[in-house]
């Protein structure tokens, strides 16, 4: 589903902003917003449901304590009335559904932005070389690999699989020849041939894991040397992998730590991120009473994202589409944080706000700080 997705959808959309806009930059940037776009009223219903949840959870929890120790005797009745309350104030889980929905396509895009023409697109290939007086009682099946999308110019691109036609298992002394091709059968050097690119987009092939079990030629040839598991990988070039935006040196570029040293532009799009993503808490919390500890965990997690994010090999033209969605996300939380509560629930903010009020009241007016505990010391002035 995944590259249905991304082959009938994301990349349509990309040609049409790369026709518009001849920036892959850019065209990251519009996809983006396109598909945030899009996803906005599915998105929308997750905030609104976190916002109403967060405000609802003290007065549903204490509810429920109530109904189930009301009737704990009458299960029937117990199941009645916890379904008025969520009847009353929605249900968790509701927000979990259109996260749910929107998953495929965000994964599309995530998994769009990883390969061609935004990277280098590797086909991978695990191979087993068994001795040859085993092979013969081994039953082979063709091996194909997922259909990556490669683009061969700015307005051509062609599915392209990598397949075995005897299988993933050998014996010592034999050679199989990978073939790249499209879904229709066509070979992908031919595909080359009549488009007249060069060497431009010609595979690399490389043996990842096991040396001493297999060998490969440039032409895609393995040969088979001992018993053991090996890892073959043949890598297409993406067509703006080294393509710089702004002040990204190359959309392809991955990684934090490159040869030459720091990566600055890595390290500029995950702070990015990171702030990003903080200013999306922030303005989650706007207006509503103060959680000691859901404020602890808005500024624990961007760090730790963050800090994640900088040695998680993702490429740069991923990074930007994060920046740019945690921006949009930050935007979306803004407008909808300023929308009405149903009544019921604008009636018990006010009620928890005012009762915050009058807990700082309290706590200054006995020298104290709000929420201090009876048995800490007063601060000293």
């Amino acid at each position: 589903m995944i590259g249905y997705i991304s082959d009938n959808l994301l990349i349509p959309i990309l040609d049409f902003f790369y026709g518009l806009v001849p920036s892959y930059g850019l065209a990251i940037i519009a996809l983006t917003v396109v598909i945030r776009l899009a996803l906005f009223p599915l998105s929308a219903g997750s905030i609104r449901n976190a916002r109403r949840m967060r405000i609802a959870q003290p007065v549903m929890q204490q509810r429920q304590a109530e109904i189930r120790s009301k009737h704990a005797s009458n299960p029937k009745k117990q199941q009645e009335e916890l379904g008025k309350l969520m009847k009353e104030f929605g249900s968790p889980l509701a927000g979990c559904l259109p996260l749910l929905v929107q998953m495929p396509i965000l994964f599309a895009l995530f998994a769009t932005l990883r390969g061609s023409p935004f990277a280098d697109v590797p086909y991978t290939f695990n191979l087993k070389v068994l001795p040859a007086d085993q092979i013969a009682t081994v039953e082979t099946k063709p091996f194909n690999s997922a259909s990556h999308s490669i683009f061969l110019s700015s307005s051509n691109h062609v599915p392209v699989i990598g397949s075995l036609e005897s299988g993933t298992k050998l014996g010592v002394g034999d050679r199989q020849t990978v073939r790249l091709h499209t879904k229709e059968g066509d070979s992908f050097s031919s595909v080359l041939a009549k488009l007249d690119t060069g060497s431009s987009f010609q595979p690399s092939w490389a043996v990842t894991r096991g040396e001493g079990v297999v060998s490969v030629d440039a032409d895609g040839t393995i040969t088979a040397l001992a018993p053991g598991d090996a890892t073959v990988e043949a890598k297409i070039p993406g067509l703006a992998a080294r393509t710089g935006f702004l002040f990204i040196q190359a959309l392809g570029q991955v990684g934090f730590m490159g040869d030459a040293g720091v990566n600055w532009d890595i390290a500029i799009l995950v702070a990015g991120f990171g702030a990003s993503l903080f200013l999306s808490q922030i303005l989650s919390g706007k207006g509503m009473p103060p959680n000691p500890q859901q404020a602890t965990a808005n500024k624990i997690t961007p760090v730790m994202i963050t800090a994640m994010f900088l040695f998680f090999p993702l490429p740069a033209g991923v990074l930007l589409y994060m920046v740019v969605a945690n921006i949009f996300q930050a935007l979306q939380t803004f407008l909808l944080t300023r929308e009405a509560l149903p009544e019921n629930l604008q009636k018990i903010l006010d009620q928890q706000l005012a009762q915050q009020a009058v807990t700082v009241t309290a706590g200054a007016a006995g020298g104290g700080s709000p929420g201090r505990l009876p048995f800490e010391p007063k601060s000293r002035k």
